[in-house]
């Protein structure tokens, strides 16, 4: 999936922690970087609380532990494309996520030359039905690199998109989201589907700027973060709330 400006994060020498027995997770402040800082104004994500990452094959080897003293409370794992492939990561940052305490979801990059159904099969079949997991995620965008060229009306794409999701729904017990692109977005979704949550991109802009109208859980502001525990540059996203929205949310989600 598609993510900016070396600015020094006012954060506490020692991270700070929620420490409500048994219903809280430690919250880390961002000491992210960014190889292509946007100055998002005073509608700066910097400002907000709770900041994760996306990752894929892409990101090779990750020091989990290290990721998550760096801001990355949550992580959104890329686990597959199409009907039949595999990242080959995907196991390993499913499982080392765990291991160092991030909350962690995994997404689906959807083909739009391949069924519905048989992409949500292989998800399925692929991701663990595991509690206090995150909710999944179905990745809608155009894919210039794609070999698949074709462009559905909107009708059939919110068609396609519902077989999915629904399936997802009913396996997962959660409803999934929706991750897009402005694009793709003004084209098919604008005004679509209020009662899913959005993961949208705005890496140049505040969402409501790029989405008017459209509610948010999360934001992905930067294809170009910089962390330790990471080589190379990593997606940077932000939760929608402040640290006590996210608790509940979390909560919510394990009911």
């Amino acid at each position: 999936m598609p993510l900016e400006r070396p600015v020094a994060a006012i954060v506490p020498a020692t991270p700070a922690v929620l420490t409500t027995p048994g219903t809280r997770t430690r919250v880390y402040g961002h000491r992210f970087r960014d190889a292509k800082p946007i100055n998002f104004g005073r509608a700066s994500p910097r400002k907000m609380a709770v900041h994760g990452v996306d990752v894929s094959r892409w990101q090779g080897e990750i020091d989990w532990p290290k990721l998550r003293t760096q801001g990355a409370n949550f992580a959104y794992i890329k686990a597959t494309d199409g009907g039949d492939h595999l990242d080959p990561m995907f196991k390993k940052n499913w499982r080392k996520a765990k291991e160092a305490g991030l909350k962690r979801g995994a997404y689906h990059f959807f083909y739009w030359c391949r069924t519905a159904g048989e992409q949500a099969d292989w998800f399925i079949r692929n991701v663990p039905r595991e509690a206090g997991a995150l909710p999944p995620v179905i990745d809608v965008e155009y894919n210039g690199e794609s070999s698949c060229k074709r462009r559905l009306s909107r009708a059939r794409v919110l068609e396609k998109m519902q077989v999915f999701m629904d399936k997802l729904e009913a396996h997962y017990g959660q409803r999934p989201i929706i991750y897009t692109a402005p694009d793709f977005y003004a084209d098919n979704l604008s005004g679509e589907l209020l009662n899913y949550p959005f993961w949208l991109r705005s890496v140049a802009a505040h969402p409501s700027k790029r989405y008017p109208g459209r509610k948010w859980v999360f934001w992905q502001y930067s294809g170009s973060g910089l962390s330790h525990g990471v080589e190379g540059k990593i997606d940077l996203n932000v939760f929608h709330g402040d640290e006590n929205e996210w608790q509940n949310w979390l909560a919510r989600r394990a009911s």
